[in-house]
Parts: C-alpha cells; sequence; structure tokens
C-alpha cells in the first residue's frame, strides 16, 4: 500500500543534534530517545487538550500524557490557573503550607488505607523511602519485587531476576552494588506460587513485597484473579509489609487507585504522576503505626528542599477535584474501551498478531497472539512490528509511547472523534505493519 510522506521533522532533527551534545543521548529520561522504535525523538513545543505539537508544528492526538499525570489533558484551564495563581504567592518556601494540608486531606479521603503521608518529588523517591521506612518497621532486610516491575532507578530496586524465582537478585545496571541487589528478591509477576516459596525461603528475613498492583512499565498487565488477594494473605501471615506502588493506577483506574478497584488493603502506598497534576511529585504513606516512624516522629529519615512545594500541590488539588464530577470515570472507561476494542478489531481486519490489555484508562498492545499476563510473555512481543506500527502511527499524527512495553493513557480531553481518527489511523497503520521486512 501507499504510505503517506512522514510529517515534517527538519527542527526536532536539529534540536536532537544539539541535544546529543549537551544531555547524555540528547534526553533527560532514556526512553525519550527513541533508542526502542528508532527515528527521531519528536522535540514537543506546546499541548492542548488531547494533542500536542512539536517544534516543526505538526499535531497529534497523544496517547503518552506524560507517562501518565495528565489525566485531565493538556493545559487545562482549571489545573493552569491554579499554577499561576500560586506562583503569583512564591514558587517555593522550604516550609509548611496549607496547600499541602488540604491535597493530603483529599488523598485520605480517597485512599482509606492511609492515616498519615508523606510527600516528596518522584515516584523513585517514594519507593525508595517506602523500603527504607518498611525495613525500619519489620527490622527485616530483604524486599520482594516482581520481574520487570519499576519502581524508580533506586540502587535496590534495579534487580533483574537471578537463576531462578528463589535467588537474589543481580544489579541490572552498572554502578549498582552487588550488595544491594542481594537484598532484592524478584519473581515472575502474577505468580502466586513463586511468591509463597519465596516467602517460605527465607522465613522472617523479607520486610515487604512491593508490587504494581497493576503492571505499568512492561505494559499493561492486569493482575490475575486472586493474585493481590493472596499476596495479602501471604504477606500478613509471614509478617511482611505489602507495598503497593500506585504511582501510575492512583486516581488513575478508580478515585482510591488499584486497592479500590481490587478491594485490597495494603499497607503502605505510594503515589505520584496525578496527585501533581502534571509537576514533579510523590507520595508514600499508609498505616500510623509504620508512618509514626519518619521523623520527626521516628528515627527514619527523609528530607527534601523541595518536597510539598507549592506549586505541585496547587496543580495536583487542581487536578483531583476534577476527578469527583459525576462520570468522569465511566467516561474514561467507555472511551478507553472503544479505543482499545477498536485497535484490535483493525489488527485483526489487517491479519496482525495483536493481544491488547487494558485497566481503567490505561492500556497497551502488543504485538503477539498469546495473551501478555508477565514480563516474560510481555518479552514475546514483536518489537519491531511495535516500532513499525508507531512510526507508522505517528506519520498519521498519533503518538503512543516510544516502546512497546509502556503504558498508552487516555484522558477526559480526549473526545470520540479523536477515537474515530486514532482508528483510521491505525487500520491503515496495521495495514503497513504487514508489510514489515526492513529495519523500521
Amino acid at each position: 500500500m501507499t504510505r503517506d510522506p512522514p510529517l515534517g521533522t527538519a527542527r526536532s532533527e536539529m534540536l536532537f543534534a544539539e541535544a546529543q551534545r549537551h544531555l547524555p543521548g540528547g534526553v533527560d529520561s532514556p526512553v525519550r530517545a527513541f533508542k526502542a522504535v528508532g527515528g527521531t525523538p519528536r522535540f514537543i513545543a506546546r499541548g492542548h487538550g488531547a494533542c500536542v505539537w512539536d517544534v516543526d508544528d505538526q499535531r497529534y492526538i497523544d496517547y503518552l500524557a506524560s507517562w501518565g499525570p495528565l489525566i485531565a489533558g493538556h493545559a487545562h484551564p482549571g489545573v493552569v490557573a491554579a499554577i499561576q495563581d500560586a506562583t503569583t504567592r512564591g514558587t517555593s518556601y522550604g516550609a509548611p503550607t496549607q496547600a499541602e494540608v488540604d491535597l493530603a486531606v483529599f488523598i485520605k479521603q480517597a485512599f482509606p488505607t492511609i492515616d498519615l503521608l508523606r510527600f516528596v518529588n518522584s515516584g523513585t523517591e517514594a519507593t525508595m523511602t517506602a523500603l527504607r521506612l518498611a525495613r525500619a518497621f519489620t527490622r527485616r532486610d530483604l524486599i520482594l519485587k516482581f520481574d520487570g516491575g519499576y519502581h524508580g532507578h533506586a540502587d535496590g530496586l534495579l534487580v533483574q531476576a537471578g537463576s531462578g524465582p528463589l535467588t537474589l537478585g543481580q544489579p541490572d545496571s552498572p554502578g549498582v552494588p552487588s550488595a544491594a541487589a542481594r537484598e532484592t528478591l524478584s519473581v515472575p509477576y502474577n505468580d502466586v506460587v513463586a511468591v509463597r516459596d519465596a516467602l517460605q525461603a527465607h522465613p522472617g528475613q523479607i520486610a515487604a513485597v512491593i508490587v504494581e498492583p497493576v503492571a505499568g512499565n512492561m505494559g499493561v498487565v492486569p493482575p490475575a484473579p486472586g493474585f493481590l488477594e493472596h499476596l495479602r494473605e501471604m504477606t500478613r501471615e509471614h509478617g511482611t509489609l505489602l507495598i503497593f506502588d500506585e504511582v501510575i493506577t492512583g486516581f488513575r483506574v478508580a478515585p482510591g487507585g488499584a486497592q479500590q478497584r481490587f478491594g485490597i488493603r495494603p499497607d503502605l502506598t505510594c503515589l505520584g504522576k496525578i496527585v501533581g497534576g502534571g509537576l514533579p511529585v510523590g507520595a508514600y504513606g499508609g498505616r500510623a503505626e509504620i508512618m509514626q516512624q519518619v521523623s520527626p516522629l521516628g528515627p527514619v529519615y527523609q528530607a527534601g528542599t523541595l518536597s510539598g512545594n507549592p506549586l505541585a500541590m496547587a496543580a495536583g488539588l487542581a487536578t483531583v477535584r476534577l476527578l469527583t464530577e459525576p462520570g468522569v470515570y465511566d467516561h474514561l472507561e467507555r472511551l478507553a474501551a472503544r479505543l482499545v476494542d477498536g485497535l484490535g478489531e483493525a489488527a485483526r481486519s489487517a491479519g496482525v498478531a495483536y493481544s491488547s490489555n487494558r485497566v481503567g484508562s490505561m492500556f497497551t498492545g502488543f504485538f503477539t497472539d498469546q495473551p501478555v499476563t508477565d514480563y516474560a510473555s510481555a518479552k514475546r512481543a514483536d518489537t519491531r512490528r511495535y516500532a513499525r506500527f508507531f512510526h507508522a502511527l505517528l506519520d498519521r499524527g498519533v503518538y503512543l509511547a516510544p516502546s512497546q512495553f509502556e503504558a498508552g493513557f487516555v484522558s477526559l480531553a480526549h473526545s470520540e472523534a479523536d477515537v474515530d481518527a486514532t482508528l483510521n489511523a491505525a487500520s491503515a497503520a496495521f495495514a503497513e505493519v504487514t508489510l514489515v521486512g526492513d529495519e523500521p
């Protein structure tokens, strides 16, 4: 078939060449460099509603949503106004503000498992501190995570599985000390038996199990029926804390996150993304007896100059308040379902092996004819076909994540017309994917 001419990229190419002279790989976060899909990353100039425009003034329907926080869309007037109002009073004080209290109250109402919480500046900082707190509270050293789960770039979390489910972790990045990695176990996601075996093999040694209740960093992978329930039961039995990393899912898959959607009560919860409305933020919180170990109430030290800064608090509060409007989550669910179902139908019509996962308004389409239930099955997806599909959509004005193993997001700003345009583009893109033979 005839392919539409690619959109202009001259200014993005120029800026990328310049950026590589000053930033490692030309970016400030690796996946932005398009290494997984090839080609030139688009340098974004502005965003509004469901769309972004690059420096070459090309428009894209955006399903990246800044990797999840922009559930209200780009430059939502209410969020912008809240930030602008906050800036007129100063950008940071290094002192307490009412905005911190207001947002904390809102979060606690949405997440009944949180008695106390602490704001930080990123999801990495939230998970890192939650694990330190879990170790202090339990007086144990080991952590259990899941293969393919990403909880930030702290040393103890950049760990791959060993040769079997009960081996201690090995560093997944140069610069991570082996001693730090050895404190982390990694087992397959959705594998209850592997979790049970790990807990039994290390009795009284595992401080916490940390899990994305809906995996979002191997692509979207939902929990198997009973998986989270078994985690809750087994951790309670072994005196191990259960930490939900809801940096992505918090306020995304339900007002009270995945723990509300699936009816599970973790001991600690990590939040980020949406609770900052697009500004840098993180938070961790949970049961009072655990959180009272945090300084200045207890001995577990954590501090940050910009923690709870007034701009992030204003943006976060404006965003989460929007989510209390009637029908918001029904709208997100309906629109995301229509998009994902339509993508699946377009793939079938084109004869392309394709499997999709969706929970609420987060989704991933995998180029495989097998269900994706864990990291191993996700890795069987055809990444070359994804790269071809990604660029075919990009050339038609649709922006997905530049990696097969990431989530896409529907926002309140997306419309039925946006979904229609996306599905029309996808029909042509899937047809083009059948012609894969050359590198994208």
